[in-house]
């Protein structure tokens, strides 16, 4: 597999597309950090890292309105791809879906969301777009 993130996020695509409530995906560091940050922005319902194997999977449980059975994750965008990294500085921080979205990226300082890296005044590599 040349992109395991796409993968990671074709996945939860899927998931939600099929209605499903949970969705298993292999574990890395990347993507448990990824995983965390979807829990606390209210993405995800719930989250649990499972040690089986030399690499480990991530349980995912999905979070559906339950009046309108409407899932709180409406896209996923993968940004930055093996083949064409893309980097910002602080300056250039995007913006998505006008502040209501959040951004993922990998910075010197870990992964963290967009507004958390313009806080702390750091650019980085953009990983995903989360509405």
């Amino acid at each position: 597999m040349t992109d395991p993130i796409a993968d990671y996020l074709t996945r939860l695509r899927n998931a939600i597309k099929a209605g499903h409530r949970v969705v298993e995906v292999p574990a890395s560091n990347l993507k448990k950090e990824i995983t965390r940050i979807l829990f606390e922005k209210g993405y995800i319902l719930s989250y649990k890292f499972v040690e089986d194997g030399p690499q480990g999977t991530i349980k995912i449980a999905l979070k559906y309105d339950p009046v309108n059975k409407v899932n709180a994750i409406k896209s996923l965008q993968r940004v930055s791809t093996p083949g064409l990294r893309q980097y910002v500085g602080y300056r250039e921080m995007p913006r998505v879906l006008n502040g209501l979205g959040i951004a993922i990226l990998s910075t010197s300082k870990g992964v963290m969301t967009n507004k958390e890296a313009l806080g702390k005044k750091l650019g980085g590599e953009v990983i995903c777009y989360v509405y």
